[in-house]
């Protein structure tokens, strides 16, 4: 197979692949982050919340089976030997979060929505890119290494942490609680009675699977060292603007497969469903606060070592010390922005 094709291109491929099941399930499925949280505090619903536990708790059993087995070395993930800290998990949560509500959208629902025809959506997705990669490599490099170096450790994750304190082994344990995660999801009736939720739920947690499973192959048996990672989009959006503007001296990679994938499986479910159609930003003070929010976004990711994605499903199916706080600051910074845009806040004597 290596002497058909590249493994840039090949890891170009799995992220494709994976990509596009996301792009399906946010188009046909409504797997939205933003969208779960909002439906949580203001809608009454929690149906899309549970839906992220059943991708969270699949993507768990899946990568923990596969580590069993020897097909994904823990030694290789970054989420367990390079993470943030986890002051920079949750800071960088919250800003990830606040962002996200001022945009209406996380990373990857943008990339979804853009597949659909929102051209409000194409904003931020550059302007999260972007500010990502100054971030990561630009000029506010400097500052967030200095604040936020990442901390290199052997393994160490919840799963290796009580597998010491219980004996049993770190692959066993994160079976088990990704099953409980996933049954807890399924605990309520009503969204048992919504059968497409739970399977684009499942498939979300499908595709981080394949991310982790198809880049450790590819590592495993290449000869290059590339990194073995699933799917997220903070950097990896800016990591594909920049191959888009120079891509005869540059090389694919697994996240620009992921964005690209995201995009067309989000282009094919718009038009399954008659949704696509072209949307512009009509308003300057919306486009303003897209801008904002997006930026602020970009930031909070690269400083969490992830977005919602990258950590609150990526990082949370190899158990990272780092996710679980990452998911529930991403939470309170996007209840923050909600409550901003939504009701307002209230100062004063009765306030």
């Amino acid at each position: 197979m290596f002497d058909l094709m590249t493994e840039p291109v090949m890891v170009a491929l799995v992220g494709a692949v994976g990509g596009l099941l996301l792009g399906l399930a946010a188009r046909l499925g409504r797997f939205c982050t933003l969208g779960s949280i909002e439906d949580f505090l203001y809608g009454g619903s929690d149906i899309r919340l549970r839906m992220w536990l059943v991708a969270i708790g699949v993507a768990m059993i899946g990568v923990h089976l596969l580590m069993a087995l020897g097909l994904v070395p823990a030694a290789s993930l970054f989420h367990l030997t390079a993470a943030p800290p986890l002051i920079g998990a949750v800071l960088g949560g919250v800003l990830f979060g606040y962002g996200m509500a001022l945009c209406g959208n996380c990373g990857y629902g943008a990339l979804a929505r853009l597949g659909g025809g929102d051209l409000r959506s194409f904003v931020i997705v550059v302007v999260m890119g972007i500010a990502a990669y100054v971030t990561l490599s630009g000029p506010l490099a400097y500052v967030r290494v200095w604040a936020f170096a990442p901390v290199l450790t052997p393994p160490r994750g919840y799963a290796v942490a009580l597998g010491e304190v219980s004996g049993l082994a770190p692959a066993l344990i994160g079976m088990v609680l990704g099953a409980g995660l996933l049954g807890a999801a399924l605990l309520s009736r009503r969204f048992r009675a919504a059968p497409a939720s739970i399977f684009w739920g499942a498939s979300v947690g499908v595709a981080i699977v394949t991310g982790w499973g198809g880049t450790a192959w590819i590592a495993t048996h290449g000869f290059n060292a590339l990194p073995v990672t699933s799917h997220t989009f903070a950097a990896p959006v800016g990591e594909t603007i920049l191959f888009a503007m120079t891509a005869s001296g540059n090389t694919l990679s697994f996240g620009i497969g992921s964005v690209a994938g995201v995009w067309t499986g989000a282009c094919l479910g718009s038009l399954i469903k008659r949704e696509f159609r072209w949307e512009a930003c009509e308003d300057p003070r919306e486009l303003r606060r897209q801008i904002i929010g997006a930026a602020i976004m970009g930031m909070g990711a690269v400083i969490a070592g992830g977005c919602s994605v990258g950590q609150g499903i990526t990082g949370f199916s190899v158990l990272s010390f780092g996710a679980p706080l990452t998911f529930l600051a991403i939470f309170a910074g996007a209840a923050l922005g909600l409550k901003q845009l939504i009701t307002g806040f209230a100062f004063g004597p009765n306030g």
